[in-house]
Parts: structure tokens; C-alpha cells; sequence
């Protein structure tokens, strides 16, 4: 695309260098100097750790054909005889460029967007399984994989930065697909990485204490996941109608519906909703309900365990209602999805115990978590699971209080510790863990154990029939961050291993 019409997309830009070529083609667009290539059009940005500016010369030697800045102070790399073109916000221009550079391609898509502290990738995953089984052609993006209707690339972020997401959009839309399913975390939404992607329909799931190292405050948190909503406005480019669908049963959910000028379907289990569920019977082969909905009840049945579920459950169903999906295929879609890859994820440890890697990072998950499985244990319940370094450290010990609470073992470990000490991250979840054994009144065994290896196998050589081990935390993911190191590590297979090394007792 001519360098000229790309710039169409930010009317407000100033070009402060008419050297070069205005009307270069323009092949890529880049926002790391190290992918920039001939023709590129390079936009600098300034992020949490190292600023894009600082690379303007390593840009444009490697054959940037314009640079984007946001201010224009000498730097090296602006006396280029490039255009240079100058910005307020260069993350909306990045967004905005990519937007336009790939066609546009959410105006040829039904997008859904679903954001929330907890079970994002839960409801995204069975809304694409919805989908699918009403015979649409859907994407996925989020936290497991970047799913292009059957091409599945890894995930880097759970929503990706905007330069990469458009592309992927517009092979969606290349590939027949009609609708992208997302996962939108509040750092996309700070970060402008959706500006441009028009959603058609939005879910809230739930707020609780999480990225506060990036947020500072729960308003700021609250801010940024209400921009998903604020964008559900009708345009001429598409006729699809909007919807949002809101946790009713949570205080930041009851305060975004008050601010919605879209129409609102509400869901929960405690308060009147348009969607809820009765009749809730949770075992640990899965769940079973009657959905009331606007449009009539009908019976469910999912492999999905949990209370928390149930919520995950009905927030698919409310989408998949206003898509005018039928009943059949809405069950049919819901049955379909056997689990989702590191949430409640069962292994059979043949010795008579149960043993369930979940995701569960914050003091939320964790607490919904460990309530689940402790109504389905007739045993103990053994978790396993620590904090991450270098993030918000104002949950570790909520997250100590929620294992205790209904757990009789907690053995707390290393999760990601990344630049921060181990044994000092485990100390602030101790505190919580002695907080919530006061709380509880009951005796609550705990244990320190850094190396995460040692931990999940000291909590399973505990074990006896009818005991359920949680390793919480990591759930689907296959590293461990120690130091400025990424090392494979994956609880489900350290876990399997053991359970093969111990054979069935």
C-alpha cells in the first residue's frame, strides 16, 4: 500500500520530514526495529521496559521506508531522508495503521470480545465450539493458541499486539471464516492493541484483584475493561447488531451495566438475571442445569466442573442466543468441549487420589477453585501453587488466604519468580496462608518448598484414596521464568511423570 493512503488512517499526523518518498509502497509495518526490512514503515513506540525511539537508526539501516515518532526531538535517526511523520499516541497509530494496512478485516467478521479477570479463555472456547457446531467457520484468539479457523499458531499474548492481530483477521477472513472469537485483556485495551476491531458483541465475566503492578488501581482496571463496551456502537460498515452480555452477580459487572447505552443481556446465579440456571448439579464428570433464558429453558449438560463454570456457561449461552444460534446446537456445542487445556484439567494417578492442574493465578480463581474441588473430596484437598515475580505483589497473600481456606495441605512454591526472590515471594504468600488457618480454625498444614519439580512431587507422594491434589497456577503453560531464563516446565507432565514412575500403588 502507497505510503500516502496508509497515512489516510491518521488524519491528525504531521509530517515533519518531506524527505523520501511519500508515496513509497509500504510492505510491512513494524514496531521492533530488529523486524523492520525494506519498505517497512517503522512506528516507535514507548513500552514498559525499553522505548522504540531509542531505535529510529537501527530502523532505518535496516531499510525503514518511513518512521512514525511521537515526538520529534533530535534523535538518531530522524536526519534519514525518510518521511517521518509525528504522532500524540503512536500505539493508536500502530493500531490504526494495521487496521487499515489489512482491509479492515472486523468489518467483514462478527466479532465477539471477552473480557474479565477470570474465564476469559473458558467462555471464548466454547463459544468457538458453539459455533462450530452451528456450521460457522470461527477464529479463536487468547491465552492457548491463535486459532485461524483450523490454523493454529502459538500465542504470545492473549490478545496480540494490533500489527499482528489485523493480519490474522484478514487471513480469517481469506479462509471463509464469519466470526472471531477473543480474548481482551485489559492490557490490549490500555495498550490500544483492538483499536480498530469493531465487536459486535461483548462479555463481561468478572473484576478482581489482578495487574495491579500494571494498573496501579482497581478503577484504572475497571477503566480499561469497560473500553471493550464503550465500543459497541452501531456503524454504517456493519449491520450486525450489538449486544453486551455482564456478570450480574459481580459489583464491577452491576456497575458496567449501568453505563451501557447497548443493549445489556445479564447473567449469574445470585440476583435477577436474563440468564441463570437452576437446578445445579456439579460432579466431578461434569456439570448438569436447566438454563432459563430469553428465549425459553432447556436442560444442559457440559464436562466443565464448578460453580464458577456455571457463570462460564451461561455468559456462552447469552452470546450464542443473540447470535440466534438453535437450542440443539447450543447444547451440541457445549457437549462437544471435553475441557479446556489447563483449567480443571483431571489426571488419573491410578492410586486411588485425584489430581487436577488448573490455571488459577489470582486470589478469585484460586478461592472458586479449591471450593469446587473440595465439594467433590471426600479426602483432602492438597494445593500446590505459587506467586509470580516482577508482578502485582498485593495478591500473594489474599492468594495464601484463599488456598487455606479449603485446603488440609498447602505446599507453596515458585511460579514465575522472574527477577525477584523465590523464597521472599513465598514468605508474603505464607502470611496469608497463617491468616487463613487462624480464619478457618482448623489445623491447615503447610510447607515451603522452592524448586516447583520438588514441590507437585512432595504433594503427591502425600496423597492417599480419595485426596485430590490441585497444582495450581501455570495450568496450560510450558515454562518456568527464573531470572532472565525461560526453562520448559509443564505441572501436567511433571505430574504424569510421577505417576508413571509410582505406577498404581
Amino acid at each position: 500500500m502507497r505510503l500516502d493512503i496508509l497515512l489516510q488512517a491518521l488524519p491528525d499526523a504531521r509530517l515533519i520530514s518531506k524527505r523520501g518518498d511519500r508515496e513509497a509502497d509500504i510492505h510491512h509495518l513494524a514496531a521492533d526495529s530488529r523486524q523492520v526490512k525494506p519498505g517497512s514503515l517503522f512506528v516507535a513506540i514507548r513500552g514498559q521496559h525499553s522505548d522504540g525511539h531509542a531505535f529510529l537508526r537501527d530502523a532505518v539501516e535496516r531499510g525503514a521506508a518511513a518512521v512514525v515518532v511521537e515526538e520529534a526531538a533530535a534523535r538518531p535517526g530522524l536526519e534519514a531522508p525518510i518521511p517521518i511523520i509525528e504522532v500524540k499516541d503512536s500505539r493508536m497509530a500502530l493500531a490504526r495503521l494495521a487496521e487499515r494496512f489489512s482491509g479492515s478485516p472486523s468489518s467483514r467478521l462478527g466479532m465477539i470480545g471477552v473480557t474479565g479477570t477470570n474465564g476469559k479463555t473458558t467462555v471464548t472456547c466454547l463459544i468457538q465450539s458453539i459455533l462450530q457446531a452451528a456450521g460457522h467457520r470461527a477464529g479463536l484468539f487468547g491465552t492457548l493458541v491463535y486459532d485461524l479457523a483450523g490454523e493454529r499458531l502459538p500465542s504470545t499474548h492473549t490478545t496480540p499486539e494490533a500489527h499482528i492481530l489485523q493480519p490474522l483477521l484478514a487471513r480469517l477472513v481469506e479462509k471463509g471464516a464469519d466470526y472471531a472469537v477473543m480474548e481482551v485483556s485489559s492490557h490490549a485495551l490500555a495498550l490500544n492493541r483492538v483499536e480498530g476491531c469493531e465487536f459486535d458483541v461483548a462479555v463481561f465475566t468478572n473484576l478482581t484483584q489482578d495487574h495491579l503492578d500494571f494498573h496501579r488501581t482497581m478503577e484504572n482496571y475497571f477503566e480499561s475493561k469497560r473500553g471493550l463496551f464503550s465500543g459497541l456502537i452501531q456503524s454504517p460498515r456493519k449491520s450486525r447488531p450489538k449486544r453486551a452480555v455482564i456478570n450480574r452477580d459481580d459489583p464491577w459487572g452491576r456497575r458496567l451495566i449501568e453505563t451501557m447505552e447497548a443493549p445489556v443481556w445479564t447473567y449469574g446465579l445470585e440476583d435477577r438475571a436474563d440468564l441463570t440456571a437452576d437446578g445445579v448439579r456439579s460432579r466431578l464428570e461434569g456439570l448438569a442445569f436447566t438454563a432459563v433464558t430469553p428465549i425459553g429453558s432447556f436442560a444442559v449438560r457440559s464436562a466443565l466442573v464448578g460453580r464458577h463454570n456455571v457463570y462460564n456457561l451461561l455468559a456462552a449461552i447469552g452470546v450464542a442466543i443473540h447470535l440466534e444460534i438453535p437450542q440443539d446446537r447450543i447444547r451440541q456445542g457445549i457437549a462437544s468441549l471435553s475441557g479446556v487445556p489447563g483449567r480443571f484439567e483431571r489426571l488419573d494417578s491410578g492410586r486411588g487420589f485425584s489430581v487436577i492442574v488448573d490455571y488459577a493465578h489470582t486470589e478469585d480463581a484460586l478461592d472458586r477453585l479449591l471450593q469446587a474441588v473440595s465439594e467433590l473430596t471426600s479426602g483432602r484437598v492438597i494445593t500446590v501453587f505459587g506467586c509470580g515475580g516482577d508482578r502485582d505483589p498485593g495478591k500473594r497473600a489474599p492468594m495464601g488466604r484463599a488456598a487455606a481456606r479449603f485446603s488440609d495441605v498447602v505446599v507453596i512454591t515458585s511460579d514465575n519468580p522472574r527477577s525477584e526472590d523465590p523464597v521472599r515471594i513465598m514468605d508474603e504468600v505464607v502470611v496469608g496462608v497463617r491468616e487463613g488457618s487462624a480464619q478457618t480454625k482448623r489445623p491447615v498444614e503447610w510447607m515451603a518448598v522452592p524448586d516447583r519439580r520438588e514441590a507437585i512431587e512432595r504433594a503427591l507422594g502425600l496423597a492417599h484414596p480419595g485426596d485430590t491434589v490441585v497444582v495450581a497456577g501455570k495450568g496450560h503453560e510450558e515454562y518456568q521464568i527464573i531470572g532472565d531464563q525461560t526453562i520448559p516446565f509443564n505441572d501436567r507432565q511433571v505430574a504424569g511423570d510421577w505417576i508413571q514412575r509410582h505406577g498404581s500403588g
